[in-house]
């Protein structure tokens, strides 16, 4: 063992990323791949782990040399997805094995790719340990080879990785701490839309998402997905409201839908699809609590459309505007967003980044926006007109006094 300086030397030349064509990939892993990181991709069976990993890998085999090993799929396979996606005439080398020493020597003695995808590692077994594949034993030895591998001679390698029931991926938990970046690809199947979200980055934001829209040629980039979620929006429809969020650095807006229907149950319902089911209960405990308005004996269905899935606290206010449109059985007014934070005592609290939420709602036409009290904003955002809500109660007012749709923002 040789120890190093910290910094490098002028001799030395700069750490540069692999980009591909894929902007959207490119900004989940922190501005590209890292030589020698090691990658774990996970998603639902289906839902285009592999398809995404060719295009990308197509992409890359125009700038450096990559290999693309199936332990699930024959060649014959993988040159049918490629004449699907149109990327047949690129150079990616091919490969089908579930033995990790073959590998190894095959990148000693063939290729020598700067890329490798191994799809997946629940198949990949080590000749020296006795287990059957997709062992947690199995697993984990591979894993140890491959990141060796990755370490020494550089090479950026992306494991693909089965995924349980409840979402996680498969294999010992360790696995998700051997590796540099954690990626999950996710999606509904009733939905087009795919989203690429990083749960771990030594080399970049964990909050970063891409947005990819599956087609019969592959999956497509998504330029601008607030424009695409809100593409199919009815006019006046009770219960809806936009929610300004963030994800990572993007703005992203998104329109969210409650129902609150009679119960016949002893326990009424509480159906989410997309959000916290514990923060929607918040949400209607601070609304009967602080506001009188009961939900007691009432079903509430509360959905994120667009199979997004979003966390941020931000969205209480929005979520409390769907409710009391759907309660009151008062419209929205289609050009408003809301974002903001309801404390338990009632307050809306202000969010960050709201500038950055007022920028893109004003982009796309949105004309007025509820938004907490002292919330920052910026000069470029004089075409919204603001309304600031210090507590819930302000939000409630203006759907009791209302007269007509327009009164509420």
């Amino acid at each position: 063992m040789t120890f190093v300086p910290l910094m490098r030397g002028e001799e030395d030349p700069p750490l540069i990323r692999m980009t591909s064509a894929f902007n959207e990939f490119d900004r989940v892993t922190g501005g590209g791949l890292v030589p020698g990181a090691v990658i774990l991709l996970g998603g639902d069976p289906g839902i285009g782990k592999s398809t995404l990993l060719l295009q990308v890998v197509a992409s890359l085999s125009q700038r450096t040399s990559v290999a693309y090993v199936s332990g699930e799929e024959g060649l014959d396979q993988i040159r049918m997805r490629a004449l699907r996606l149109g990327v047949e005439g690129s150079t990616v080398e091919l490969a089908s094995s579930t033995r990790i020493a073959e590998i190894l020597k095959a990148l000693d003695t063939d290729t020598g790719a700067s890329v490798l995808v191994i799809d997946s590692i629940q198949t990949m077994g080590v000749d020296e340990v006795e287990a059957a594949p997709g062992t947690v034993s199995q697993i984990r030895a591979a894993t140890q080879a491959l990141i060796a591998l990755a370490k020494k001679r550089g090479v950026t390698i992306i494991l693909v990785g089965h995924v349980t029931k409840e979402g996680m991926i498969a294999g010992p938990r360790v696995l998700e701490h051997m590796v540099d970046t954690v990626l999950y690809f996710e999606g509904e199947r009733s939905h087009p839309f795919r989203l690429l979200r990083a749960v771990k980055n030594r080399f970049g934001p964990t909050d970063e998402i891409g947005v990819f829209d599956m087609t019969e040629q592959g999956l497509e980039e998504v330029k601008n997905p607030s424009a695409l979620f809100l593409s199919h929006r009815g006019e006046q429809v009770t219960g809806s409201c936009v929610f300004a969020g963030m994800e990572g650095t993007r703005p992203l807006l998104v329109e969210i839908q409650a129902l609150v229907a009679p119960s016949f149950l002893a326990s009424p319902r509480r159906a989410v699809v997309g959000w916290d089911p514990q923060r929607l209960a918040m949400v209607l405990a601070v609304l009967e609590a602080r506001c009188g308005i009961s939900f007691g004996g009432k079903d509430v269905y509360l959905s994120v459309l667009g199979g997004l899935k979003i966390s941020e606290p931000a969205a209480d206010l929005a979520v409390a505007a769907a409710l009391l449109s759907c309660v009151k059985n008062i419209p929205v007014p289609p050009h408003t967003v809301a974002f903001g934070e309801i404390s338990l005592s009632g307050e809306v609290r202000p969010v960050s980044h709201a500038a950055n939420r007022l920028k893109e709602a004003e982009k796309l036409g949105f004309q007025s926006v509820l938004l907490p009290m002292h919330s920052k904003k910026t000069d470029g955002n004089g075409g919204l007109k603001m309304w600031a809500l210090g507590t819930i109660h302000g939000l409630v007012h203006r759907f009791q006094r209302k007269q007509n749709p327009e009164e509420i923002s």
